[in-house]
């Protein structure tokens, strides 16, 4: 077998292990590896008969199912280029997206072909094409076996980033990323043909499909693949299934942790909880240890498919609230302005180097450029490094303001704030100060049955946090706006809660008149 991509994974899988289950849906059907192969190699006939060839995108739209999957590995397997949307966006989000990444055919769910018409309606020479159509032709296609020289440096996806500043730009991985980016996880994780990961995180998100799918399908494991996230369906269906592996950010980690069956659930099977995506608050951490699950923490981006740096469950209890140490085959720096590395406890920025990281942006050269230089890619995000190795994310570079001359990092303050009772999220943000310059002001959504008291919640940071640090305001919602890949979007957050007349608030609190220390 020549091909050297991941395409060629059912197939390989197949031939060691047939009669493994490779994927279940939410309809139960068991999908073995020998039928994964099968539904594969005829969906990649239909694919090549709709016109499907090396080098053209093919898009996806749909919540999670086990389609998206025969798409992927189809797709690849032809040298094509897999680009899945995210399903929550407007149309004329996706429109831009699909234009820009240059997408011929479209393949869609059911509940997506609205939206899918009318992306092809406004674009030529995009052909769109339901799931239920796809299998239709898959059944009558004969399924023959290719042996396609694909070569490990080729475009396998185009992840899009979430566009939180400006137009979403396309991270391009090849196929080498997402095998090297696998082969770091197997290591970290010591996952195994025995377990049984659960993914119910969107799979347009870079760390459902690559750092718990396709490690699974490396291994020859089981992938529960559920079309989206509800905490107590996700906590009953990992003790009926005896999950083991499970991917999530804090956000999910969260609401399941705070739903009426989590103490009721048995977890016992669940040894591997991988978190990422977002800073990651401490007494979430603690909950979870406190149930004796493995609570793996992790640090990546899109652009590093994703892993950057992880760290085991001996480790998380080690060294709490740590990202952890470089994964086995990426290298990772933290750097100052002037390129050199920083010091122990100093801050500085993520620098990431590796096989894992991208070939660069879609169509994007000069963004590229900015972004690698001389194979290392500029995060930034803000940590230090401990005695140990071990790195600290302190938060984005954009998100830092500076209060009476002190840079304030937001995710120090928001994970003092998620250690009060009444917390159940909660946002900071950088608002004008006629004092201080810029002061914080925290938005947050309380628990259930707490009432919004915010002279105590400031007073609760103070001898936790240094004064120039604690919030001047605060603002009580319902729901933190979030990316697809639970970061907060702290656009959204300004724009409805920042420097404006109608979002200004009375300074109630005893702490207002703290000067700086």
């Amino acid at each position: 077998m020549r091909n050297g991509g991941i395409g060629s994974w059912p197939a390989r899988r197949a031939r060691m292990s047939p009669g493994a289950v490779a994927v279940i849906g939410d309809d139960g059907v068991e999908i073995t590896y020998a039928a994964l192969d099968e539904r594969c190699r005829r969906t990649a006939d239909v694919l090549e008969a709709w016109g499907v060839g090396r080098g053209d995108r093919v898009a996806y739209l749909g919540q999670n199912d086990p389609a998206l999957y025969d798409v992927l590995f189809a797709a690849t397997s032809l040298g094509a280029v897999f680009v899945p949307l995210n399903w929550r966006l407007a149309t004329p989000e996706l429109a831009y997206i699909v234009g820009d990444c240059g997408a011929g055919l479209l393949v869609h769910a059911a509940d997506h072909a609205g939206p899918a018409a009318e992306l092809a309606a406004g674009r030529d020479g995009l052909r769109a094409a339901g799931l239920d159509e796809l299998a239709a032709a898959a059944a009558e296609a004969p399924g023959r076996r290719r042996d396609e020289v694909i070569g490990l440096d080729e475009p396998a996806a185009i992840i899009y980033t979430s566009g939180t500043t400006g137009r979403p730009k396309g991270a391009t991985l090849t196929h080498g990323n997402i095998t090297w980016n696998c082969v770091n996880v197997l290591i970290d994780t010591g996952l195994a043909s025995t377990d049984r990961s659960l993914v119910c995180a969107p799979l347009f998100h870079v760390a459902a499909l690559n750092m718990i799918s396709m490690p699974a399908f490396m291994t020859g494991g089981t992938v529960r693949v559920m079309a989206g996230f509800e905490p107590g369906a996700v906590l009953a269906e990992i003790e009926r299934l005896g999950v083991t592996t499970m991917f999530g950010v804090p956000a999910m980690f969260a609401a399941m942790a705070q739903h009426p069956a989590w103490e009721t659930t048995d977890l016992t099977c669940l040894t591997r909880a991988l978190c990422g995506g977002a800073p990651v608050p401490l007494a979430l951490i603690e909950t979870y240890q406190q149930r004796g699950i493995g609570f793996l923490q992790g640090y990546g981006m899109t652009e590093a498919s994703p892993g950057a740096l992880f760290m085991t469950a001996e480790q998380s209890r080690a060294k709490p609230g740590t990202a952890g140490v470089p994964q086995f085959f990426t290298d990772v720096r933290v750097v100052r302005s002037d390129g050199t590395d920083v010091e122990v406890g100093e801050r500085g920025e993520v620098l990431v180097s590796g096989p894992n990281v991208m070939a660069g942006y879609w169509g994007l050269p000069d963004a590229t450029a900015a972004a690698i230089d001389d194979g290392w890619f500029r995060s930034g995000d803000v940590a230090t490094v401990d005695d140990d190795g071990f790195v600290t994310i302190v938060d984005r570079i954009k998100d830092m303001y500076i209060s009476g001359g002190e840079n304030v990092y937001p995710a120090e303050v928001e994970d003092a704030l998620h250690a009060h009772p009444a917390v159940a999220d909660c946002a900071v943000i950088g608002v004008a100060d006629d004092r201080w310059g810029e002061a914080g002001r925290a938005v947050v959504v309380l628990r259930p049955g707490h009432d919004g008291d915010e002279a105590a919640l400031l007073a609760h940071l103070d001898g936790r946090l240094a004064r120039y640090k604690i919030p001047r305001s605060v603002h009580f919602v319902d729901e933190i706006p979030r990316s697809g890949a639970g970061k907060i979007l702290k656009e959204l957050v300004r724009r409805d809660h920042g420097d404006t007349p109608e979002n200004a608030h009375q300074e109630p609190s005893e702490l207002r008149g703290a000067s700086h220390p």
